[in-house]
């Protein structure tokens, strides 16, 4: 195993670049780099396994035929360098072979996270610009009421093609084109990715991924995942989200590593069953996968100890007991990892590398990045004292990320990068996570802005006005809740309570809907006319605090 220390203080960009990339800066595609040029064997890229039990498994080979022929039937609809297109599909083959298309001819992939409904949807295509949707019939239905859709393409079996004639067939178009499409290539600052991260005083806001940010992934797979080629890998994060793309398909296929992608839901059966039938040694996912764990019947869950070699957790901070319950039941060791969907994981406990391990803390610095901790006026701050943590953007030739598409406020002051959360950086350099500094909601490891679901809540009739925020839970870190001003003809009820969470449901998302919801006359406001949700926060707070102190 690697010194820390060592690996960071040695980090340089260009020697990592060319151990992890075969291109040069002003050469290089993604899909070569995470496709073709593993293609020559029968090296499998993906393993599948499908909802209703068929597995199949695809070679770089299968993906770069499929790709190619993807990829010319995008040229033949006008796609090309830097347009945008988008993915509303499973976690199925045709996901990754989209992905990789896109990549080939030097496009923009985006992602649409399959939970979405109609509005979350609809916001993401028209903002990216879109020039073409892939989906499956699952979620076509999600993509009838948007206005000025562009060109959609659905997944199906030829006898459903009838459902909507006036879509364009995958397999039928894909199957039409030659096996071969040259390769685009970029600059290392060209975007292959276009990501949507939420805020909280707006729609969630666009921002570029460049080519740069492969070195990144592929560093963080290696040196925080500890992928080995000995390894069976399985990243459970969906990959409509950072997470999930970055380091479910990006990360292992630019190694030249089997993915695996499983479509059904996640449930502890499944788990079992896929560790085990796959022989799952390196696993990856949020602590609400690994709390249901915890929760299952413990003779299931010791049918595992002893079958993994490492697993990580990202997404938000992992609690002291499920590291002991992994420790204990499993046998293994789970480390906590920090990032963003804006700069990728920065903060790691790496499993590769040799640090010591603190209880409670992310870990340290990723190579290639330096974090601190400053004030509000962008001063650094000392050693166990909480302010906003940062990237230091002169001293981290790791850094990608420059800033969103559409944002009137900035991300940086002077020469570092704020991530809107509070931590504290201890004397050895690791990080301990405080919480957010703004307002948006950590719920089951997505974030989600309050500003969106407020929105979704004021086109129902019923609601005058709302605010949205994140109340404490343990088993999703927060649950949201909404309080919500009536018009005068409408009454507070239960029926009315269901009603509006079901109705957030359907138009923004399965994750981001209010579970609780209160009735109330006024809101706290600034002078000026802002919702002050901190103090809906703290009242939250004080009352289950104030339960624990005087249970009735």
């Amino acid at each position: 195993m690697l010194n820390y220390q060592k690996t960071a203080q040695a980090f340089d960009l260009n020697t990592v670049a060319n151990h992890l990339l075969s291109g040069s800066i002003d050469a290089l595609n993604a899909c070569y780099e995470c496709c073709d040029r593993y293609a020559d064997s029968e090296r499998i890229a993906l393993y599948w396994y499908g909802k209703d039990g068929r597995k199949e498994q695809y070679t770089f080979s299968e993906l770069k035929k499929y790709s190619s022929q993807f990829a010319s039937f995008l040229k033949s609809q006008g796609v090309g360098k830097g347009d945008r297109i988008s993915g509303l599909l499973p976690r199925t083959s045709e996901l990754i072979i989209t992905i990789l298309a896109a990549w080939r001819i030097g496009a923009v992939y985006q992602p649409l996270f399959t939970a979405f409904g109609p509005k979350a949807i609809e916001h993401r295509i028209k903002l990216a610009n879109s020039k073409l949707v892939v989906t499956d019939l699952g979620n076509r239905h999600k993509l009838s009421e948007m206005t000025d859709c562009p060109t959609i393409v659905t997944v199906h079996v030829e006898q459903e093609a009838a459902l909507y004639p006036q879509d364009l067939s995958f397999w039928t178009e894909l199957n039409s084109q030659p096996e071969i499409c040259e390769l685009v290539m970029l600059n290392i600052n060209d975007p292959f990715l276009l990501m949507f991260t939420s805020g909280t005083t707006g729609p969630a806001k666009p921002l570029q991924v460049p080519l740069k940010a492969l070195i990144a992934f592929g560093g963080y797979m290696q040196d925080a995942i500890g992928l080995t080629a000995k390894d069976a890998f399985w990243n459970i994060a969906d990959p409509g989200w950072a997470y999930g793309l970055y380091y479910g398909i990006t990360g292992p296929l630019l190694l030249g590593h089997a993915t695996l992608f499983y479509e059904g839901g996640f449930n502890t059966e499944s788990v079992c069953q896929i560790v085990k039938e796959y022989g799952i040694t390196n696993l990856a996912g949020a602590p609400t996968a690994y709390r249901m764990m915890m929760a299952a019947d413990p003779v299931q869950m010791a049918e595992l100890r002893g079958k993994l070699r490492v697993v990580s957790s990202a997404g938000e901070p992992l609690n002291p007991e499920v590291i002991r319950w992994f420790e204990q039941v499993l046998d293994v060791p789970i480390y906590d990892h920090y990032g963003q969907t804006e700069v990728g994981m920065v903060v790691c406990n790496h499993h590769a590398l040799e640090h010591p391990v603190r209880s409670g803390a992310a870990g340290f610095a990723s190579p290639g990045y330096r974090i601190t901790v400053v004030d509000e006026q962008g001063h650094e701050l000392p050693a166990n004292t909480s302010g906003i943590l940062a990237v230091d953007i002169r001293q981290s030739p790791m850094m990608w990320f420059s800033g969103y598409e559409e944002s009137r406020k900035s991300p940086f002051l002077g020469h570092y990068y704020l991530t809107g959360d509070t931590a504290e950086i201890h004397a050895d350099g690791s990080m301990s996570f405080v919480g957010r500094s703004d307002d948006v909601i950590t719920t089951s490891g997505y974030r989600v802005g309050p500003f969106d679901v407020e929105s979704a809540l004021l086109e129902h009739d019923a609601v005058i006005e709302a605010a949205v925020i994140g109340v404490p839970d343990p088993e999703r870190t927060e649950v949201i809740k909404a309080f919500v001003i009536l018009a005068n003809n409408f009454k507070a009820t239960t029926n009315l309570e269901d009603e509006l969470g079901l109705f957030v449901k359907k138009r923004l998302s399965a994750h981001a809907y209010p579970r609780l919801i209160e009735f109330v006359t006024e809101l706290p406001k600034t002078p000026s006319g802002k919702i002050q949700r901190f103090l809906l926060r703290n009242q939250e707070i004080n009352k289950q605090q104030a339960l624990i102190n005087h249970p009735s």
